[in-house]
């Protein structure tokens, strides 16, 4: 029998990857996982073809949760077996999108499910050797991954001969630095072989033909390998495929935060709920006496949603004919393709939801502060632009925003988006790009000024007032002339 659970889900939830998660009684050890029926998937899955395994997941039309939402399927079919390098397959860990927090729930909670999951993958794709990346703000979850790696190893679920199979596996844990960039694959690989993590250019660089030591790797993030031992579960893709909609199949953990009754984790069906039920039903609704303003729905790099516009989709009719249908913001669907249509993206899942009291010039700022800091320096857009809009974005706070401060922050932010080698350059650009455009008037009614202050945008005048006058002191050895 299950146990009890702290957190009992929803009417609305249908838990699969968070099955385990939040039960009384239910520990991250092996022991615990054993008596609720783990590692059987695994003992099925070696009794099937490669290949076949291979099939299934295509087949299932899983996507990945880390964020680009690329077909699982489709990124495995890269990998040629047999080939004269090895394969690689590392677990992306580094959970470092603001609003998102689905991932070390797995690791802290229920660690051996994502490394069954693993060991299937690995199994599929003729790994020998895998790697978890994780963030290095997760000491304890590195140290829980350490023992399940170590518990499944003592009953034979890793290491040579896996369970008389034949098939040698290993899986390592490897501690990031604390940088966001390491979240994004080819960047991640780079600190892995230990150097700066300066993502790599694509094309060559796809992992699945040049990755961790030039040879093909596949890397996914947690919650995607957990989802490969219930594609098994379930009977294969097709059973998985029933799960969600077409082309957004399977689960989904949303992570709400923000200006809500009762934020927290939810896991349903892909485009099952819509932004209005995730509000209302899961999150019990905004605070009271607030209104609705504004909702982030896939983490902070994805563009802002504003709550009184409408938004325009095309639906199929039912003679197959596409027409175009007018919603608002509690209409639209939370799966891929109808965030994607409405001028935003799914991605990590993180649904940040602001009410009216939020000040989206404030928003905005501690969102480019973030990215600045974040930025791995490598591309020029991204190195200065990212700092620029940070820079204009406080001199607006300070009060000293110019009166073309909306039109420059919006073509520095054009000049980042596409013009840099990997995606974050999109992702420090989207929120500049869609706040500015959604909520100009805020913006315009902060920038005033017909011209800059004679100062740096990162300073206001009291500040370099007090700078000055402290000068002579310091340079006297604390006596003023």
């Amino acid at each position: 029998m299950p146990a009890p659970i702290r957190r009992k889900p929803h009417p609305l939830e249908r838990r699969i990857v968070f099955a385990n998660i939040d039960r009384e009684d239910y520990t991250p050890d092996i022991e615990c996982y054993l008596r609720h029926g783990g590692y059987e998937d695994l003992r099925k899955a070696i009794t099937m073809a490669p290949d076949a395994i291979v099939n299934e997941v295509k087949a299932s039309g899983l996507r990945g949760r880390g964020g680009a939402g690329f077909p699982c399927g489709v990124k495995w079919g890269f990998i040629r077996r047999g080939g004269p390098k090895p394969t690689y397959l590392i677990c992306n860990a580094d959970e470092s999108e603001p609003g998102t927090f689905k991932d070390r729930y797995i690791i802290h909670q229920d660690p051996h499910q994502l490394i069954e999951g693993m060991i299937i993958s690995s199994f599929a794709l003729d790994v020998h050797l895998a790697y978890i990346y994780i963030r290095g703000e997760f000491p304890e979850g590195a140290k829980i991954l350490e023992k399940a790696i170590a518990e499944a190893r003592e009953k034979g679920f890793l290491g040579k001969n896996l369970l008389g199979t034949g098939f040698d596996l290993d899986i390592y844990v490897h501690r990031g630095a604390g940088a966001y960039i390491c979240g994004e694959e080819t960047g991640l690989i780079e600190s892995l072989e230990g150097k700066r993590a300066y993502p790599r250019i694509k094309p060559p660089y796809f992992p699945a033909v040049l990755g961790l030591y030039q040879c093909p790797t596949i890397v996914n993030n947690v919650e995607t390998l957990c989802n490969i031992k219930h594609i098994i579960a379930l009977g294969g893709g097709a059973e998985y495929a029933k799960i969600g909609r077409p082309n957004n199949t399977g689960t989904r953990v949303l992570c709400v935060s923000g200006d809500v009754v009762r934020p927290g984790y939810f896991e349903v069906e892909v485009g099952s709920v819509t932004m209005g039920q995730v509000i209302n039903d899961l999150c019990g609704g905004l605070k009271p006496g607030r209104k609705l303003k504004a909702i982030i729905p896939g983490g902070s790099s994805a563009k802002v949603l504003r709550a009184d516009e409408t938004y325009k989709i095309k639906e199929k009719a039912a003679d197959g004919s596409m027409v175009e249908k007018e919603i608002t913001i509690n209409d639209i669907v939370m799966d891929f393709d109808s965030l994607a249509a409405v001028g935003s993206m799914a991605g990590s899942g993180g649904v940040i939801i602001m009410d009216d009291t939020r000040d989206m010039v404030w928003v905005l700022n501690n969102l480019n502060a973030f990215y600045a800091h974040e930025s791995c320096g490598q591309c020029t857009p991204c190195r200065e632009g990212s700092l620029w809009m940070r820079k204009i974005t406080d001199r607006i706070m300070a009060g000293g925003g110019v009166e073309r401060d909306p039109d420059v922050l919006k073509n520095v932010a054009d000049n980042i988006a596409g013009k840099t080698i990997c995606a974050f350059g999109e992702a420090c650009s989207w929120p500049t790009q869609s706040f500015v455009l959604k909520f100009r008037e805020e913006f315009q009614g902060k920038s005033t000024k017909p011209l800059p202050p004679p100062t740096p945008p990162e300073y206001v005048s009291e500040v370099l007032i007090g700078e000055h006058e402290e000068t002579p002191k310091a340079l006297t050895g604390g006596v003023a002339e």
